[in-house]
Order: C-alpha cells, then sequence, then structure tokens
C-alpha cells in the first residue's frame, strides 16, 4: 500500500509495481492528520487483510535559513517528518498486536543525528528527533514481537535533490570516499533488510547508508586515498 499526498506520482507508482507483479493499491493520506493516518490504515488492512510492515518515509526539506524561517514553516517541517513516524506507528500497533508481530522501518538522515548543513535547522531536528523516538518505541513495541529501525541515508540521488543543482550534486559526490550519490535502491536494500525476518533480532537501531560520507575529518583526507 502506497500512501500519498499526490494522485498523479501515486497511480504512476502503483502502474510501475503492478508490470512488475505486484499487488499494489494507493491511498490518499496527509500523514501528519491523525484522523488521515487511521483512515490509511484501516484501508490497508481492509485491502490486504492485514498490516505487516510500516515504512515511514514521508519527509519535507525545504531549504530556509533560521533568520528568514517563519515558525510556521518549522511546524511544517516536524509535523511532516516527525509528528507522523509517531502517528503512523501508533495507528499500526493494533494491528501488530492482532497478528503477533510487525516490523516498522523509519527514513532518517545523517542531517541532524551526525551532520548539519545551513538551511536545515528544522530537517537535522525532525531527523534526530526520529532516533530519540525510535529507541523508546523499540522497547514499547517488544511487547506485540514487533521492531523498529531506522535508515539514514546521505545524499541520495532523488527528485529533491535534483532541485538543489547540478553544482551542489558535483560538490557533493566529490566529498564522498565512493565518489557518488547514492541511489534509491541502496536506501531499499537496508529497509528491505529491516523488514525481513533475517532482522527479526534488531531493533532499536539505526544504519548509515552514506556512501562513507560523514567518515573523512576533512576533505584533504580524500586526497590520501
Amino acid at each position: 500500500m502506497i500512501a500519498a499526498r499526490g494522485e498523479d506520482a501515486a497511480k504512476s507508482t502503483v502502474e510501475e509495481l503492478s508490470r512488475e507483479g505486484c499487488s499494489v493499491d494507493w491511498v490518499k493520506c496527509d500523514v501528519s492528520d491523525w484522523e488521515s493516518v487511521q483512515k490509511m490504515v484501516a484501508h490497508t488492512a481492509k485491502t490486504f487483510g492485514s498490516v505487516d510492515i510500516l515504512c515511514a518515509n514521508a519527509g519535507v526539506f525545504p531549504q530556509t535559513k533560521m533568520v528568514d524561517m517563519d515558525p510556521s514553516e518549522w511546524d511544517q517541517v516536524l509535523a511532516t517528518n516527525l509528528r507522523s513516524a509517531f502517528l503512523c506507528v501508533k495507528a499500526c500497533i493494533p494491528h501488530f498486536e492482532k497478528n503477533g508481530k510487525g516490523r516498522v522501518v523509519l527514513t532518517s538522515s545523517i542531517t541532524g543525528p551526525v551532520t548539519g548543513f545551513p538551511g536545515w535547522a528544522h530537517y537535522g531536528a525532525s531527523k534526530a528527533g526520529q532516533l530519540g523516538f525510535l529507541k523508546t518505541a523499540a522497547m514499547e513495541l517488544s511487547r506485540y514481537n514487533t521492531t523498529i529501525n531506522a535508515v539514514m541515508p546521505g545524499n541520495i540521488y532523488t527528485e529533491g535533490l535534483q532541485d538543489l543543482g547540478q553544482e551542489y550534486l558535483d560538490t557533493m559526490a566529490a566529498s564522498i570516499p565512493l565518489k557518488r550519490l547514492g541511489a534509491v535502491e541502496d536506501i531499499g536494500n537496508a529497509a528491505l533488510f529491516f523488514a525481513s525476518d533475517e532482522a527479526g533480532y534488531v531493533t532499536g537501531q539505526q544504519v548509515v547508508v552514506d556512501g562513507g560520507q560523514i567518515l573523512p575529518e576533512s576533505l584533504e583526507a580524500l586526497e590520501e586515498i
């Protein structure tokens, strides 16, 4: 089940996955709104018979420095990126309890928990907040035999990153030991592991998927490779 606000993108994704032989549907949902999230989870359970895995992947990252940031923008980013994770997990708990097991995968980021970037104070706070939520959620969800873990992407080549311009993309790639931006599949593979039976004894953890981006002490260190 794909939850999205944009109908065109959701339908396009449904068509693409259907061609690959997947059983897939979509539902319109504002993940920052409790009523909308409840309807999304209920629709998923009705369509597929249960809710087994939650991938909380929604995120926005408008770039605005604090001196120019309206407080409403801060609230919007925290609602979309952090509040939504709590709402979606909460709505799925009855289904995890009924099933006797479950999996939750959060998409956090290296920005906030590990690094910072001007203009993303709200984004960084939301992503660091997800990891704080993760620790206690892992303990509370354990009673339902449910795990929760987080993937922390570095710079991944997506539509949103393209909007920052080619100069930014080139600069970021040059600062990564593997000399390339990550692909969506790199994040998907990590999320797939956390959602699998093989990760059944892993909970409350996070994995950085960034091509080694956070490792160099300085740009000069990369010249020594």
